[in-house]
This record gives structure tokens, sequence and C-alpha cells, in this order.
């Protein structure tokens, strides 16, 4: 009678739990964590957003705001207002405007004193179901010493965590990487100066041997033996050692970093990762992760969330997700 009794109780605790919307398993909820891999890129300034796209009505400031909002929330940026960037930037058109060249982006850091200048751009914007973003940003470093830092810069290649890294930065490493070693066999011109690839070459420390970034001269001695000084390989991709004296400056004026992407609403990957940090930021709001999609300003900082840590962590700047166990009641109903 006892043992009845008791599961009775548990059946009847059971029903009042299904019934009131709560759920024995939680949900689990990886919520990425990035940071900033580049100690000599701190103070940053944003530009408002250029609009390339067909959109009309597109804020080009709201656009500058939301990017300022998500990487201010990264530890170790220290962002300038996008109004006082605003504002700078007019005073340097008037003073500088005549003087434009390839390293105008640089100069105006320079002349705000921050370590680097974000330009970006939309190429293509709907508000409407299912939203559509496509943007391009392109940090320029106030110091020509700086050069472009690529895709797979800083992972852990050829250790036990390598086959933690995403196939899709795997990918986007593989490619860049050939696009390097292309520009040194490019047909030139008798005038044309020499092609200087803007990739890490084989002037820096080898690489460990299991390291599995593409490498068409590995294995083959007669090939390495063949290949230009400047060739580009995958031993660029680790950080040089310490140096007893600072390097020459070979001074440059293209952007150090660069990320472009399109985002959809109708994709499922996006909405998973929309849907997650919905959840993992507390979001009270009526409506729910659908809703994001509905609201053009949600829609846009979540745009710039994921193209700031998905350039940050191609690049060395992703550490471990923190998990969210969330029992789904009330608001947090699936």
């Amino acid at each position: 009678m006892l043992r009845s009794s008791i599961t009775t109780c548990c059946l009847l605790l059971l029903l009042l739990i299904s019934a009131s919307g709560c759920s024995l398993v939680p949900d689990a909820i990886h919520d990425p964590q990035v940071h900033n891999p580049f100690p000599q890129l701190k103070r940053i300034a944003v530009l408002p957003f250029f609009n390339q796209s067909n959109e009309p009505t597109l804020n080009q400031d709201a656009v500058a705001e939301a990017y300022y909002g998500e990487l201010q929330a990264i530890l170790g940026f220290e962002v300038l207002p996008v109004g006082v960037t605003k504002l700078k930037w007019h005073e340097f058109n008037r003073q500088y405007g005549d003087s434009a060249g390839p390293d105008y982006f640089q100069r105006f850091a320079q002349y705000l004193d921050v370590d680097a200048v974000v330009v970006g751009a939309v190429t293509d914007f709907t508000p409407y179901y299912p939203p559509r973003m496509a943007m391009t940003t392109h940090w320029y470093a106030a110091n020509p010493g700086f050069h472009p830092i690529p895709p797979g810069y800083g992972l852990p290649w050829g250790t036990p965590e390598e086959k933690d890294i995403p196939r899709d930065v795997v990918l986007e490493t593989e490619f860049e990487l050939a696009r390097a070693q292309l520009k040194t066999q490019s047909p030139q011109s008798p005038a044309a100066p020499a092609p200087q690839a803007p990739y890490p070459s084989s002037d820096t420390p080898p690489a460990p041997a299991d390291m599995t970034i593409f490498d068409p001269a590995a294995g083959d001695p007669a090939i390495a033996g063949s290949l230009p000084g400047g060739w580009p390989d995958p031993t660029g991709l680790i950080p040089d050692p310490p140096s007893v004296v600072p390097p020459p400056m070979l001074a440059q004026a293209e952007p150090v970093l660069s990320h472009t992407r399109i985002y959809r609403g109708d994709d499922s990957e996006f909405t998973q990762k929309l849907a997650d940090t919905f959840y993992s930021d507390d979001d009270a709001r009526f409506g729910g992760w659908q809703s994001y999609l509905s609201r053009s300003d949600d829609f846009i900082r979540f745009c710039c969330k994921l193209h700031i840590t998905e350039m940050l962590g191609s690049r060395g700047g992703k550490h471990k997700s923190d998990l969210i166990l969330r029992w789904p009641i009330s608001r947090y109903e699936r």
C-alpha cells in the first residue's frame, strides 16, 4: 500500500510539472566566448558604415553604433564613441581631404590616436522577412609596420586541439594560403614590380611536422628546394618567438583585418545561433528569438555580433564557451 501511494504521488508530481510547462531535462546552451587576441590593437574607432545596398532607408550610423556596442562588450577592446569618431572624421577631411591616398585611413587612425580604425560597408540589406544583410569590414592600423593578419593565425595547428578548429575556419585558411601562394606565380609584365604576398612566409620558425594545413611542397624536398624565397607556407600561421631587437619597419597601408559575410534570416545555422544568443542573454521581451527577425535594429546588432566573433575566432580570439543549463519555464519555454 505504501509503495502504491509513493508511485501515485510521483505520477501526480510529474503531471503537475508537465502541466505547468516545466521540464525535468534542461536545455543545454553553449554561449561562445571571444576576447581580443591582439594586445597591439586595443583602442579602436568605428566610422559610420557605407551603404552600398539597394535599401536607401538603412541608417549607416545605427549600423556603426551596433558594431560599436558589440565590439565594446568584448574583453580587451576600448572603443571610441561613434559620435566622436564621426566629428573627428569631418575635421580630418576638411584638413587633409585633398591629400587622400592609399594610407588615408591609416593617417586618420594616427590623427585620432587610436590603434585602428574600422571602415565598414553594408553591401546588401533587406528588412523584410526573411531579413538579409551582407557586410564587410576593414581594420586599418595606425602603425604602418602592422601587416595583414590572415585567417588561421594563432590557432593551435599541430597540437591535439587542432581537431577542434571549425571546418569552415580550416577551409578559409587553406583558401587564403593558396591565394597568397598563387600571387607569387601570377604572370608579370616587364615593367611591373615583383608581387609581395601579404601572407606570412617561410622566414618564420618551422611548423610542427603533423600540421594539416594545405602545403603542396610538404614531403617533397625537390619541390621545397625550388620554391621562391617569399613562398607563403603554413609556418606563418604560428606567431614568431620574441625578438632580441625590434624587426625592421616594412611600411604598408593595407587593412590588418578584413572580414566579409552575408547573413540570412532563413538560414538554419544563423537562426540556431540567434536562438542560443537570445536565451543566453536572458532577453525577457515578448516574441522570443523569432522577433529579432522582424526588428531591424535587433537583426543588425546580432549580425554585427556574429561578424566580430567570426573574425576574431578565426584568428585565435576564441576560448571555451559557457555552458548554460536552462529549464524551459515561463518566458524560457521552447
